[in-house]
């Protein structure tokens, strides 16, 4: 019985079956924790969908910033689509608003007492600890799966407020919070947040360093699972598993085993090229 974390997918739904083949992967006692973007940019994100739905109780997926660009797309049509999207066939599909309805249900955060692993997409600020951060990701999702949930994604999409205080309400308290889950990779050392850099760690902007680097920390005691910045490759330090290796982009396609740390990565063609 083993529980296997897998990086952002992104519609590489063929890369995760060689995967999960390589792994010996068995539905019947193995569990698969995914970091989120399931979907867009890559050729299957229909089939992505299907298959991490079928596998009910054995698959536990966190929300990435593509995921919920689908579900804003969804709601709001043409507003939010882009040009590089490859989400027409899930809105085609006769499943479709079946598998839109199943991924707003979906956590922004995850955490397994026993395995003591919490997984989210991007990244966390350093104010929060580890039940902070839970409590800010439950304010989302009862927001994503009530009756606010058309309303919230007209809002949701911007870049302030850049700095987290607790006297924050309403959508502004709502964006910052899916902000750091999922678009989160830099930080200032008193908590203002960054996000238009996505390049290599050595490179970031002057008075950024990435949000796990950050002394003050809160949550710095928790293991995390991460995905969001394939730049930043295969990461496991202070705490923080980072395990999107750009699939997409030619990179690999990586697991984590969570009871042993043991890594299996696949190597990938790539649908896009940085």
């Amino acid at each position: 019985m083993s529980t296997y974390a897998i990086g952002d997918i992104q519609g590489c739904y063929d890369e995760l079956q060689q995967l999960l083949q390589q792994l010996h992967f068995d539905p019947a006692r193995d569990t698969l924790w995914f970091t989120g973007d399931l979907v867009n940019r890559g050729p299957k994100s229909l089939e992505t969908l299907r298959f991490v739905k079928g596998l009910g109780e054995r698959a536990i997926t966190v929300l990435g910033n593509h995921d919920l660009h689908l579900l804003a797309v969804w709601q709001h049509q043409q507003k939010h689509i882009k040009a590089d999207d490859t989400l027409a066939a899930i809105f085609a599909a006769a499943d479709g608003e079946e598998l839109l309805q199943w991924l707003r249900q979906r956590p922004l955060m995850h955490y397994d007492a026993a395995l003591d692993y919490a997984m989210l997409h991007a990244g966390l600020p350093p104010q929060w600890s580890r039940d902070e951060a839970l409590a800010r990701a439950a304010e989302v999702e009862a927001v994503l799966r009530g009756e606010r949930f058309h309303e919230f994604l007209g809002h949701m999409y911007g870049n302030k407020p850049a700095r987290w205080s607790d006297r924050l309400t309403g959508w502004d308290r709502l964006r910052f919070i899916v902000n750091c889950f999922t678009r989160l990779r830099l930080c200032s050392e008193d908590g203002q947040l960054e996000f238009k850099y996505k390049g290599e760690l050595d490179n970031a902007p002057a008075g950024y360093r990435p949000w796990f680097e950050l002394a003050q920390r809160q949550s710095r005691q928790q293991r995390l699972v991460v995905g969001h910045w394939s730049a930043l490759g295969l990461y496991r330090q202070h705490n923080v598993n980072a395990i999107d290796t750009g699939c997409l982009w030619g990179g690999t396609l990586t697991a984590l085993q969570l009871e042993s740390g043991e890594v299996t990565a696949l190597d990938c063609q790539g649908v896009l090229r940085p």
